[in-house]
């Protein structure tokens, strides 16, 4: 816990300043164009990720024996879709976009879709409870990227080599994962592809596919009919706000992605065990997010002008809105964890198809009468919808449903326990 929240404060930090002052070099027209190539390049990303990310941690933290092959497998797979995900891009832009430029930055960092394959490496790490050298690899992408950027910002330069810039960094961190994993773990030569583990794989991950395209639509989709309906200039505004809750949502990722290997051990030790530790994992979580979330809505207007300038201004409203966004991405990440934990995420796709159907309606009706305002209060439904209230609808998670409940009137408890427990 302790590499993954330092490694997450490093490069949080670190990416935010950064992104602060480039925000304030492009403006709000061309920081907006920025930000609609990376949300394009997200929805394919997805298709190259498979859902395997999970499903590779889980069959690690069960089966540790098989890393070589499971790890070998995965990184195969990632690779192969990862090359036609490349085509399908190239395609789709090139019908889409009409804007020769705007198809140059799409292509140029649709390439960060291969090097992310090698998340695979990271993933082991992560069911092994071992975020150190992660953490070490995460942290020197975060400084080199800022001196390349800063280097960028002093020369005066173009978007275009701003977007490369954001190659580089996949790069930079693909490169460090390889290095990481064949220096401490094994050499990634002994990594073995398997096809029936690999048939295994896509199974357990296909449900978790679904449920991955309709998260990536609906946590991006906004800014793309921003770009579309509205104008760049408006996307720029609203990626602002986007961005810094974006470092909000952090706080329940890190717990949900370190605790979980816990959770998995737990379950296979003691099931009475796992229900009070899941109900402490829930309850801290949404919390935690509730009080960042108040503080940052509240402060959102200071934030906004002493971080981004008087250009940005009108982005202290969507954030005074979209902090809150970060409490339903906790509802969602914990019991999102709870069903891959306890093999029953085939159904978590039906409940992120309600929140696209949810997203993309009001959006339609939301942006065209309140602009970005609209998208911000649709974000938060959209999220509150998929991780909360479809639970309750979907018979196989109603359990989960009421440990959400119970955690949301009890859970701040927990906050008081974990305190003393770290007083010990």
């Amino acid at each position: 816990m302790f590499w993954a929240v330092s490694g997450k404060c490093v490069n949080l930090i670190g990416t935010l300043v950064v992104g602060i002052i480039i925000a304030r070099y492009l403006g709000p027209e061309q920081y907006g164009l920025m930000n609609y190539v990376m949300s394009y390049i997200a929805i394919f990303q997805v298709f190259a990720d498979f859902g395997l990310d999970n499903i590779q941690i889980r069959e690690e933290a069960r089966m540790p024996e098989r890393r070589d092959v499971i790890v070998g497998t995965a990184f195969g797979l990632k690779l192969i879709f990862s090359v036609i995900v490349l085509a399908a891009v190239f395609v789709t832009t090139f019908v889409s976009e009409s804007d020769e430029m705007v198809r140059t930055y799409i292509m140029i960092y649709s390439f960060s879709v291969v090097f992310n394959s090698t998340w695979v490496f990271r993933n082991h790490f992560t069911s092994i409870v071992w975020n150190e050298y992660c953490v070490k690899t995460e942290i020197t992408r975060t400084i080199l990227g800022a001196m390349v950027k800063i280097v960028l910002l002093w020369l005066k330069a173009d978007l275009i080599w701003f977007i490369a810039s954001l190659l580089l960094d996949s790069l930079l961190l693909a490169s460090g994962y390889t290095m990481s994993y064949s220096q401490k773990i094994e050499s990634i030569r002994k990594c073995v592809f398997d096809k029936e583990v690999a048939l295994v794989l896509l199974k357990q991950a296909f449900p978790l596919l679904l449920s991955c395209i309709a998260i990536v639509i609906y946590s991006r989709i906004d800014q793309i009919m921003i770009s579309k309906m509205l104008d760049d200039t408006q996307l720029g505004l609203y990626s602002v706000a986007f961005q810094l809750t974006n470092v909000l949502i952090n706080v329940p990722s890190i717990i949900a992605l370190t605790i979980s290997p816990v959770l998995v051990r737990v379950r296979n030790e003691n099931r009475e065990r796992y229900h009070q530790v899941s109900l402490q994992f829930f309850g801290v979580t949404f919390w935690l997010s509730m009080l960042v979330a108040c503080i940052v809505s509240l402060a959102s207007y200071p934030l906004v002008y002493f971080m981004y300038g008087e250009s940005y201004i009108y982005a202290a409203g969507v954030l005074n809105i979209m902090a809150f966004r970060v409490v339903g991405d906790a509802l969602s990440q914990t019991s999102g964890q709870l069903m891959i934990i306890e093999g029953i995420q085939k159904f978590a796709s039906v409940r992120n198809v309600i929140a696209v159907i949810v997203c993309v309606i009001l959006n339609y009706v939301l942006i065209g009468r309140y602009g970005i305002m609209g998208a911000a209060i649709v974000s938060v439904v959209t999220i509150v919808s998929s991780g909360f209230f479809a639970n309750l609808l979907i018979k196989p998670y109603r359990h989960i449903f009421k440990l959400q409940i119970e955690s949301i009137f009890f859970g701040w408890r927990y906050l008081f326990s974990l305190r003393r427990d770290i007083i010990k």
